[in-house]
């Protein structure tokens, strides 16, 4: 098994270097891939950049290159849903981006036209089931399955939220989620979007992301190293 693990960040992917044996290193699009292992797990681990066009590049690089078996995205988010506080875990069932618009076209926001595939991305239910399981044997966080909404925008407004929540059901917003989703559903690669809430999407949310991302974003690898632990030591993968 050869897992993708993918942050937009320094903040993100840093905790996972202490927590895996890193034994290669290779710089492919002017982008750095480390692979390693995790016990008997290999890993492929990658600091993608902020925004969708470096999600989407970082992932087709995993897939085509390192023939990942799998993609985790770690990360921190915004919250869209009204109940979700900072420090809460939100792990995606579904990721759509929220900033395409052909409605002059017909289609409805967040409907990617004349794309011979979905605008929704559903999470693999296995890999969701393992990280979940992972997140909730962690004491003292809240741990929810929601809709994962990305955009390139950082999201700091009430109002913006809101709409974000009333028109598409967005449990959380970020910036690359939907991106990584689309690539894996092209190729058939199962995936999971892992978010941390380090804000409240609104007019606090730039010195709440500043005050907690790198907390936030500890919490996310440890799911994510925890539910690698799972897997390997799961009857399917022996």
């Amino acid at each position: 098994m050869k897992v993708g693990i993918i942050g937009a960040m320094e903040e993100e992917i840093a905790h996972f270097t202490h927590l895996f044996t890193i034994e290669e290193k290779y710089v492919l699009a002017k982008n750095h891939y480390f692979t390693g292992n995790f016990g008997s797990c290999e890993i492929v681990l990658t600091k993608a950049g902020v925004g969708k066009v470096n999600a989407a590049a970082a992932a087709q690089k995993v897939i085509d290159y390192f023939n990942v078996d799998a993609i985790l995205f770690t990360g921190v988010a915004g919250a869209a849903n009204p109940d979700y506080e900072v420090g809460d875990v939100v792990i995606s069932d579904v990721c759509q981006h929220h900033d395409i618009d052909a409605s002059p076209l017909g289609f409805s926001k967040g409907i990617i036209p004349m794309f011979n595939g979905p605008s929704l991305f559903f999470a693999d239910e296995k890999w969701r089931a393992i990280v979940k399981e992972a997140a909730e044997e962690l004491e003292g966080i809240n741990v929810f399955e929601g809709k994962i909404m990305s955009g390139e925008q950082f999201i700091a407004d009430k109002t913006e939220v809101e709409k974000l929540r009333s028109l598409f059901g967005a449990d959380c917003v970020e910036m690359e989620g939907a991106a990584v989703a689309q690539i894996a559903w092209m190729h058939d690669v199962p995936f999971v979007i892992i978010r941390s809430i380090s804000d409240k999407a609104n007019g606090e949310a730039p010195v709440s992301f500043q005050k907690w991302l790198y907390e936030t974003a500890e919490r996310s690898a440890a799911i994510v190293t925890s539910s690698l632990k799972k897997y390997v030591e799961s009857a399917e993968y022996k």
